[in-house]
């Protein structure tokens, strides 16, 4: 999965656009044949007058945005019809910083459009504007048109229809049952000024003044308060993103398990990055949940420590270490072998040819010593420059750590960026050809994309393999509100064949020695329940231990409401039916403050 703030396009510069709203009451000016706002926005996803001239449609102005790329006001009929399919309100798009002020009754005359988000082919659902306008201001100082509050008992369970298979799947020419289906109550509303009242934070605050908030309290709640991504069959419907029309200093640094409270009012939007977003006039007061970082407990003496760790493309510059060296020291517990993502070379995105990660990686093991931690032995293999994807120059990948005290490596000669690492049989057990060595990197599964990183580990005289992976990211898949239902999820197509490359390496090793003790771990990018998890466990080779978790806690990652799982650590079946212990370490995903946008997982067995 791309970062989170790396897939945004920029920060917004949010300015304070509001101004004072009075009781006073509107009379609409519009004659009775004149084109409403209902008109155009019509009982489907696109507007029936789309491309057509309108002139003076009336109403007030319930919010204005004078930042970004999408500067303009949103305005609001205050008569509505009876349809409740059709929303009263619509985005009027300047170009520049509108004068209009909310509160102001206006006419407005222009073309109307249909704006898509992030471009066609994003898939993304688009957004009904008024645009080139001529705006008069009829008067000032209006009431607003009352909120339509949105809670648990306006959003229906069922979160889209199915998309027309005419029409590759979309949704836009469905008519509108706001009463049945999530997203058609959200289109419903589009535009319009709506309301949340007290509602439990489910996504952190983020760099570009956003949260995420569920009006479903009970719906697949965490146990730290966030909202579980369980199927792609039941989508969380109570999940809603707010920003806010003020400015950014005022905007609450939230965790999850906080709570905004009291009222948050403004117009529903429709955005690149979330999809449907209220865009507060009026934000909630911040209640603070307390949510505190994990900690796991100390493996015991005869127990293997293994963890797997996304660092977030750290590098020598990076003001972050001694922050990841306490997460490891302080919460993992100083596991015995970590595995970790996103690892660059050693001068950072600079695309210069540098491969080599000693200075990143000696300095990561110099902070963990600092913070009390043991004194780290690593292995790694460098790849070909600007060939295994991630940040352009920064060469990321994946680096066991080991305690020398608890854990040996066994080095075997011949492992390097292209050649693939291969299974013996010796004296009845399996070995590799090459540790570290990477697997099958030629292979079309792993172009632009990380090689796993395969080692072999010595315990308590026990051997353990252990395969580091980093698999493809979502980049490209359409969003869940996405004008496409089910939305299309392309990126898979290259995380199955690496799971398919990664289960066959696997079963290599059992088919030398069936009772062989196999790690598999890292940040998958998919979840447990995926077709991506499916192949990794083909044929009993492998099965995430994850899902040895409660439902409540099965998670490693927080986008857009859902906790969910994307890192995994997958095991064998001779570590399956022994006993064994699992942890999600809850440090980053939940808190806006986090060094990494991943969680930790560390697994404790007895080899």
């Amino acid at each position: 999965m791309p970062s989170k703030n790396s897939s945004r396009l920029a920060a917004l510069t949010v300015a304070a656009v509001c101004s004072t709203v009075s009781a006073v009451v509107l009379t609409s000016p519009a004659h009775a044949d004149a084109i409403r706002i209902h008109d155009i926005q019509g009982a489907t996803r696109t507007s029936p007058l789309a491309g057509k001239q309108v002139t003076d449609v009336a109403g007030v102005v319930t919010g204005v945005r004078t930042y970004g790329s999408s500067k303009g006001f949103w305005i609001q009929d205050t008569a509505p019809d009876d349809d409740p399919a059709t929303s009263e309100g619509v985005f009027v798009f300047t170009s520049s910083a509108p004068k209009a002020a909310a509160g102001d009754a206006v006419t407005v005359s222009g073309t109307v459009s249909e704006y898509v988000p992030g471009g066609a082919s994003s898939g993304n659902q688009s957004v009904t504007e008024i645009t080139k306008p001529t705006v008069t201001v009829v008067s000032s100082g209006n009431a607003l048109p009352a909120a339509t509050v949105i809670d648990a008992k306006s959003v229906p369970a069922a979160y889209a229809p199915t998309g027309d298979p005419a029409a590759n799947g979309s949704v836009n020419a469905l008519p509108l049952r706001p009463s049945k289906y999530a997203l058609d109550l959200y289109e419903s509303l589009e535009g319009m000024n709506v309301r949340v009242g007290s509602s439990r934070v489910v996504t952190a605050s983020d760099a570009y003044a956003e949260l995420w908030v569920t009006v479903e309290p009970h719906e697949n709640p965490t146990r730290r308060g966030g909202t579980v991504y369980g199927s792609y069959g039941s989508q969380n419907t109570g999940r809603l993103q707010i920003q806010s029309l003020g400015t950014v200093a005022d905007f609450p640094a939230a965790n999850v398990g906080d709570t905004l409270a009291g009222r948050t009012e403004g117009p529903l939007d429709y955005t690149q990055f979330g999809g449907y977003t209220l865009v507060a006039r009026e934000l909630g007061t911040l209640d603070k949940g307390g949510l505190e970082r994990e900690t796991t407990r100390k493996q015991k003496r005869g127990e293997l420590a293994v963890a797997t760790y996304n660092v977030e493309n750290l590098d020598p510059a990076d003001g972050t270490f001694a922050a990841h060296a306490a997460a490891i020291v302080d919460h993992l517990q100083s596991p015995d072998v970590v595995s970790l993502e996103e690892i660059q070379d050693n001068n950072g995105a600079k695309d210069d040819g540098t491969v080599a990660a000693d200075v990143t990686v000696n300095k990561l093991i110099d902070a963990i010593v600092a913070a009390g931690g043991p004194k780290y032995d690593w292995r790694s293999v460098d790849p070909v420059n600007d060939q295994d994807g991630g940040e352009p120059g920064g060469n990321i990948r994946q680096v066991f750590l080991f305690n020398p005290e608890r854990v040996s490596f066994t080095d075997r000669a011949g492992g390097d960026s292209t050649t693939p690492v291969g299974v013996t049989r010796t004296h009845g057990r399996a070995a590799l050809t090459a540790s570290p060595g990477r697997i099958t990197p030629a292979d079309e599964a792993w172009k632009n994309s990380r090689k796993p990183l395969a080692g072999e580990f010595v315990f308590r005289g026990k051997t353990v393999f252990v395969i580091a992976n980093h698999f493809a990211s979502k980049g490209g898949d359409q969003g869940l509100t996405a004008q496409y239902q089910p939305p299309a999820r392309s990126s898979e197509t290259q995380r199955h064949a690496q799971a398919d490359a990664v289960n066959g390496f696997v079963k290599e090793i059992l088919k030398a020695q069936k009772n062989a003790d196999v790690v598999t771990l890292g940040d998958i990018n998919d979840f447990e329940f995926s077709g991506t998890a499916q192949r990794l466990e083909d044929g009993g080779a492998l099965w995430s231990a994850i899902k040895s978790l409660p439902r409540s806690e099965r998670y490693t990652y927080d986008y857009q409401g859902n906790s969910q799982v994307l890192d995994q650590i997958l095991i064998s079946p001779s570590i399956r039916h022994d006993d064994f212990a699992y942890d999600s370490v809850h440090v980053n995903s939940e808190f806006n403050d986090q060094i990494s946008d991943h969680d930790p997982q560390v697994l404790r067995f007895r080899p």
